[in-house]
């Protein structure tokens, strides 16, 4: 007698779903719904912190010869900070980074935007794991988002982010967003500014690869003190006051301390979004103030 025949496929293809029952909506792994848990834990860390000194910090000091100052600033930080820093370039991450103290830069994860480090599970994977980024939705203040950096903050994890939501598009900063004041007022930690100047020159959007920096040229990275919200401070007003430490910062590396320091407390710190003028003019005097052009302003 013959047995009955098995179906081919059986047991590789998915059963099918009954038409009767609701299916339950897919699970989505990608963008801000990427889960980062596994990329905290003892073994990741290790990998991260080897890629991190042996590979990314040598190849960034490489390529930028960065100079750090203000790290003093920072001695007597204990608990966890939130650092925003002004973006220009693919570089701040790694620079930043290598320019932080040992006890931060182990402990730290980078806000990054999830529409662009995220959009695939192996793009997620390897952000996660080589600079500990975790997703954000930059184009606002998101539920998910928010309350995942305000688990790390409170869990002892630093969190960098850059405020400005995007590389700069034509070498000129951008308006701060409110992300790294709401994480200040919603965990009460302080706020680190950051600067670093020159990295657009080496590597700007849009430009394929960078270019390594001349000797005497290198990136300028500035820390400022630790700034903490005031009582009844609204998430606005905090944002400006992280973006004028940020653009002080600036000025100090172009000039220095003291002169720099006079500027702010007179209200007559460069603004480091540029002029509101056409797009040639604003190049025009980027160029001027970089060091690319002497002609005045026409």
């Amino acid at each position: 007698m013959r047995r009955p025949r098995l179906p081919s496929a059986f047991p590789y293809v998915r059963p099918t779903w009954p038409t009767t029952v609701p299916r339950p909506p897919a699970r989505r792994r990608t963008g801000v719904h990427y889960e980062t848990d596994w990329s905290r834990r003892y073994p990741a860390r290790l990998v991260r912190a080897l890629v991190i000194d042996e590979i990314l910090r040598p190849a960034a000091h490489l390529l930028a010869r960065p100079t750090v100052s203000g790290a003093d600033r920072i001695e007597h930080l204990t608990g966890p900070a939130v650092f925003a820093a002004n973006h220009h370039s693919h570089l701040d991450t790694p620079l930043l980074l290598s320019a932080l103290p040992e006890r931060f830069r182990h402990k730290t994860v980078m806000a990054a935007a999830a529409d662009y480090f995220f959009t695939s599970r192996v793009q997620g994977a390897v952000s996660a794991l080589t600079l500990g980024a975790i997703p954000i939705d930059r184009a606002r203040v998101g539920r998910q988002s928010a309350d995942l950096a305000a688990e790390l903050l409170e869990d002892g994890w630093n969190v960098v982010i850059f405020p400005e939501g995007g590389r700069s598009p034509d070498g000129w900063g951008r308006t701060f967003r409110g992300g790294a004041a709401y994480l200040a007022l919603r965990c009460q930690c302080p706020v680190v500014p950051v600067h670093l100047d020159g990295t657009g020159r080496l590597w700007r959007r849009g430009r394929l690869f960078p270019k390594a920096a001349k000797r005497g040229e290198g990136v300028r990275i500035t820390i400022g003190s630790p700034m903490l919200p005031e009582p009844g401070e609204t998430s606005r007003r905090l944002s400006a006051r992280i973006e004028a430490a940020v653009a002080a910062l600036g000025d100090e590396a172009t000039s220095d301390w003291w002169s720099a320091r006079r500027r702010a407390a007179d209200g007559t710190t460069p603004v480091g979004t540029g002029p509101t003028a056409a797009p040639w003019r604003r190049a025009w005097v980027l160029g001027a103030v970089e060091g690319r052009t002497s002609d005045p302003w026409p």
